[in-house]
C-alpha cells in the first residue's frame, strides 16, 4: 500500500542561520541519539563559516516520545542554557506492534492524543523559556513502502502525519521556526522506489535513517535557513581583459595572465564539504556519499567554483600550490569547474581533517548520552537517579541479563558514572572543538592555469 505524502508549507518564522556563539540543542530520540544530522549541520557551518563558532548539542535519548522528552527537559535541555531548542518526536509516539492489533485505529488515536498532551505541557515550557529560540521538527520518515518483510506496521505513517500536524500549528501558533523532515522525506522515497523497490533512506527496521538518510536531514535544515546558493567560492577570470570578473566569498591577488598561463593567489573565505564513504551507523551500510544523486546538495551549498573565460580550445592543467589537481578543455573551463568535488586539492585535504576531528568529538558525545540514557530511562524509575554508586551498578548488572538496551550500554557506564571520568571526557571534546576551529581557517594558495598543447 501506498501512502502518498501532502507537503507541507508552514507560514511560521523564518529559520535564519546560527549566529556565533549560539548554542544549539537538538532534543528527540534516538535518531538524534545517533547524532548524524545534527553533526552534519555543524560540521557544514565548520566548514562553511569557520570564523563563526557555534556548539551543538547532541540532546537525543533513545526510545524517547513526547512524554519521556517532558520528564527530562529540565535536566537535559534547559541545564545547557540553549539559546535555540530544536525539538523532535514522532516516531516512537504512535507506537509499533500495535498497528498489527485489531484496535490498531483505537490505540492509534489514544497515543496520538497522550503525545500532544504531552506536547501541550512542554510548549508551556518552552514559551516561558525565553532565552532561546524555539525550532519544530517532524519526524524522519517510517518506511512503509518499501519492499522489505521486516517490521511492516500498516497506517503507522497515517498516525506520523497527524503527529506533524500539530507540531507545524504549534510553530505557527507561537511563531517558532520549523522544519519538515517527514514528507520531503517520503516524496523522495516514493521517487526513488518507482525505480527500486528496495529503495530505503532508513535501514531494515524501516525506522533509522542511515547516513545517507542523515545527510537528507541536514540538508534539509539547511535549506530552511536560507543556506542554499551559497558558494564556498565563485572565481570568473576573463583573460582577454586580464581581469578578475567576480570572486565571490574568496580573495584574489596577484593576478597574472599570459598566453596560455594564468596565475593568482587564492584566499577563500570556507573550505569544501567532503564527501564520506564510509558507513558510520551500526547495522546499516548506507553512506553520507550516497546521499549526493538524491538531493542537489552539491549544486546549492557545496560550490568552489573556478571559470576561466577566453581560453583557447586545447587542453589546460590547473594546479594548486604546484600540485595538479586536474586538466580540462577550455571549454569545459569557461563553463567552470567545480573544485569541492576533488578530492586531492589541499582545501579538501583540510576539510577532511576538520571532518575526521568532528568524527571524534561525536564519539565522545556518544558516551556521554549513552550515560544519560541510562539516567533518564533506567535509574530514574529505578530510584538511582544520578546516584552512580555500588548499588546503581549492582541493579544494571541484574537488568541487563534480561534488556538488551540496557546490556548494551554496561560497559560504558563502568567507567560513565565516575564523574572525572566524564570530565575528562567533555575536556577531551573540548580540546576538539578547539582544534577544529584552528584548523578550520582557511588558507592562501595558489591557482595556476596553463595550456599543456
Amino acid at each position: 500500500m501506498l501512502i502518498f505524502s501532502a507537503t507541507v508549507v508552514a507560514q511560521v518564522q523564518p529559520l535564519t542561520p546560527f549566529q556565533t556563539g549560539e548554542r544549539v540543542c537538538f532534543t528527540g530520540n534516538s535518531i538524534t541519539e545517533q547524532g548524524y544530522y545534527e553533526s552534519y549541520i555543524w560540521l557544514y557551518y565548520m566548514l562553511h563559516f569557520p570564523d563563526r563558532r557555534i556548539t551543538v548539542y547532541n540532546c537525543g535519548i533513545g526510545g524517547d516520545r513526547a512524554k519521556s522528552i517532558l520528564a527530562r527537559f529540565d535536566d537535559d535541555v534547559l541545564r545547557k542554557k540553549p539559546t535555540t531548542i530544536c525539538l523532535t518526536f514522532g516516531m516512537n509516539d504512535t507506537g509499533y506492534f500495535e498497528f498489527l492489533a485489531a484496535n490498531a485505529d483505537s490505540t492509534a488515536k489514544e497515543r496520538i492524543r497522550e503525545s500532544k498532551a504531552c506536547f501541550d505541557t512542554i510548549t508551556q515550557k518552552l514559551k516561558a523559556y525565553t532565552a532561546a529560540k524555539k525550532i519544530m521538527i517532524t519526524s524522519s520518515l517510517y518506511d512503509e513502502t518499501v519492499k522489505n518483510p521486516k517490521n511492516y506496521y500498516p497506517k503507522k505513517s497515517l498516525a506520523m502525519n497527524e503527529i506533524a500536524a500539530f507540531q507545524e500549528k504549534a510553530a505557527k501558533d507561537n511563531q517558532w521556526g520549523f522544519v519538515d523532515f517527514l514528507h520531503p522525506m517520503t516524496d523522495i522515497t516514493l521517487r526513488e522506489q518507482r525505480l527500486d523497490p528496495t529503495f530505503t533512506l532508513t535501514g531494515g527496521d524501516r525506522i533509522h535513517p542511515g547516513n545517507k538518510g542523515h545527510f537528507v536531514m541536514a540538508w534539509l535544515f539547511l535549506k530552511q535557513q536560507g543556506l542554499a546558493g551559497k558558494p564556498v567560492a565563485d572565481i570568473v577570470i576573463d583573460v582577454a581583459g586580464k581581469k578578475v570578473r567576480r570572486s565571490e566569498n574568496c580573495r584574489l591577488s596577484a593576478l597574472t595572465v599570459a598566453p596560455d598561463d594564468i596565475r593568482m593567489d587564492y584566499l577563500a573565505n570556507s573550505l569544501p564539504f567532503p564527501q564520506d564513504t564510509i558507513p558510520r551507523l551500526w547495522d546499516n551500510p548506507q553512506r553520507q556519499a550516497e546521499a549526493l544523486s538524491l538531493i542537489p546538495f552539491n549544486e546549492e551549498m557545496n560550490r568552489e567554483m573556478l571559470t576561466i573565460h577566453g581560453l583557447g580550445t586545447g587542453n589546460y592543467s590547473v594546479t594548486i600550490d604546484g600540485e595538479q589537481v586536474g586538466k580540462w578543455t577550455g571549454e569545459q573551463l569557461s563553463a567552470g569547474i567545480n573544485l569541492a568535488l576533488l578530492k586531492n586539492t589541499p582545501e579538501y585535504e583540510q576539510a577532511m581533517s576538520v571532518l575526521w576531528l568532528n568524527e571524534e568529538r561525536m564519539a565522545l558525545e556518544s558516551k556521554l548520552r549513552a550515560y544519560y540514557w541510562l539516567q533518564f530511562d533506567f535509574f530514574r524509575d529505578e530510584g538511582l537517579y544520578f546516584s552512580d554508586n555500588a548499588r546503581a551498578m549492582d541493579s544494571l548488572n541484574v537488568t541487563a541479563q534480561k534488556n538488551w538496551f540496557v546490556a548494551s550500554k554496561k560497559d560504558n557506564y563502568r567507567a560513565a558514572r565516575y564523574a572525572a571520568v566524564r570530565d575528562a571526557w567533555q575536556k577531551e571534546m573540548d580540546v576538539l572543538i578547539d582544534e577544529i576551529y584552528r584548523v578550520n581557517r582557511p588558507r592562501k594558495h595558489t591557482i595556476r592555469i596553463m595550456g599543456t598543447n
